[in-house]
């Protein structure tokens, strides 16, 4: 499937993969409705508030170290900034670099705005942004309210670009146009592709890895060096030098297929650069098949066998221990829907048995025209999951949790994980991406797993002593009430 890299913006995902927010049903049926090409969304009467579009393009792009973001909105709309600051400051101690404040600017727009336009604001945001950061780069991110009014964003920017000499990019994210805030990403590396990136000079030993904030970098580092080859962070602590380079490197991996998939694409079918279609490095199927299709772009089978085996050998004794103490415990995963099918096939390689999956959206292809890897493993199988997909609801959630009870329930977003504690359910929040990494990071996670099982103190005793806001009249009805029938 062909990236057009000279339009302004990327489409959205629901128009581009065909992605859905609804579903419930099991992976093997999910499987072949995308083989049979009868897959179709399903619709909520009735749905609570989820992530938006814009806030995540926005605050992946402020983790670049030398740029700055100007979010042309009303100020509510540069809420999700202050998380972003936390986790960026958070990031930036453990890599030993400046502490800081994140680089964002909003314009403020007022319901004056909305009648006459705000394009002399964001003018002059972009300028203060230029005199208060001097970064190498300025990303300016739209909203619901500057897309509604049709601000020209473009010609807003092609003005200042006479007068500030550093690269001036639109990042259009409205979050009214998807469900899916994933489709932020896909505008956050869209705008890089377009605005930064720059054709090759020379190639280099490096490899882009795309990434959230989180704390491997050391151990890939190492793993890397020795297969020859140097990784690139991204995009969150890497520099606007680093990005514009990225075109000279050997290969491109990620740590997320639904993060990474649209600039590992657009990078290989613009540039070259292999973009490596495998599964995401958590437990050890994953980490196998992450290294080997690595191994074999770059030319370093053997050396990548070598490390596989020598790593297995090492973990198998501390693994076989928590398999035996893991066996037949019962988990539900919810997690974006890279993760989720990650960590429901890493807790299968504990023992864990998972009774019940669940994506926050779900992408029957991505930008190389072929179904996710993840899922194609899954559908492999001896197990068909039962499985559900909704952008975060939690009443949802809430329900399904009450009725199967399960031993542990695994989340990749605090807002939800907070709820399956509230119920007495032991969880987990998987904040670092790296959470599982490699063979060593499963065994890690592994006497996590057993720490929450094994000590519930905290979670019986806070569940005792909370009301929630859903009744009875919630928990006793079918948790999918209120997905509706089909629609395109």
């Amino acid at each position: 499937m062909a990236i057009n890299l000279e339009l302004p913006e990327v489409a959205i995902r629901e128009n581009r993969l065909g992605s859905i927010t609804g579903y419930q049903g099991t992976i093997r049926d999910l499987g072949t409705r995308v083989s049979g090409c009868s897959l179709q969304n399903k619709g909520r009467c009735f749905s609570q508030a989820s992530a938006c579009s814009s806030g995540c393009a926005q605050n992946y792009l402020s983790g670049i170290v030398d740029a700055a973001v100007v979010n042309h909105a009303p100020i509510g709309c540069a809420g999700d900034s202050a998380g972003a600051n936390e986790q960026d400051k958070w990031g930036r101690k453990v890599r030993g670099l400046e502490y800081r404040n994140i680089n964002i600017l909003n314009t403020n727009m007022v319901e004056e705005d909305t009648v006459f336009g705000a394009v002399a604001k964001l003018k002059d945001a972009v300028r203060e942004a230029y005199r208060r950061f001097q970064p190498k780069a300025i990303f300016v991110t739209t909203s619901c309210v500057s897309g509604i009014i049709g601000e020209d964003i473009i010609s807003a920017l092609d003005e200042l670009r006479e007068e500030i000499p550093v690269p001036l990019t639109p990042v259009f994210c409205e979050g009214f146009k998807s469900q899916i805030w994933a489709s932020g990403f896909d505008a956050a590396f869209h705008a890089i592709l377009t605005g930064i990136v720059k054709p090759p000079e020379k190639k280099t030993n490096k490899v882009n890895l795309i990434n959230f904030r989180g704390s491997a970098r050391q151990q890939i580092t190492a793993m890397l060096a020795q297969f020859g080859l140097e990784p690139v962070f991204m995009v969150p602590y890497s520099s606007i030098d680093e990005l514009a380079r990225t075109s000279e490197s050997v290969a491109t991996i990620s740590i997320c297929g639904t993060l990474g998939g649209y600039f590992g694409n657009a990078l290989e079918q613009q540039y070259g650069v292999p973009y490596v279609k495998a599964l995401q490095p958590h437990g050890i199927t994953g980490t196998d098949n992450w290294l080997r299709e690595l191994g074999k772009i770059v030319g370093k089978e053997a050396a990548v066998e070598a490390y596989i085996k020598e790593e297995k050998d090492r973990i198998a004794g501390e693994l076989a221990e928590l398999r035996g103490k893991l066996k037949g415990k019962k988990a539900v995963v919810g997690m974006g829907p890279s993760f989720a099918h990650d960590y429901i096939r890493t807790l299968q390689e504990l023992g864990v048995e998972i009774i019940w999956g669940a994506s926050w959206h779900y992408d029957p292809q991505y930008d190389s025209g072929q179904s996710p890897e993840t899922v194609r493993h899954l559908l492999e199988g001896t197990e068909d999951i039962p499985f559900s997909v909704a952008d975060q609801q939690v009443f949802e959630m809430m329900n399904l949790l009450n009725k199967l009870k399960p031993d542990l329930y695994i989340g990749r977003h605090p807002g939800m994980t907070v709820w399956a504690t509230k119920l007495g359910i032991p969880s987990i929040m998987i904040g670092d991406e790296y959470t599982a990494y490699g063979y060593q990071g499963l065994v890690d996670f592994g006497f996590r797993v057993l720490d929450a099982l094994t000590n519930r103190n905290f979670v019986q005793k806070l569940s005792a002593r909370v009301t929630l806001p859903y009744t009875d009249w919630w928990m006793e009805q079918d948790s999918f009430t209120f997905l509706q029938d089909e629609v395109g």
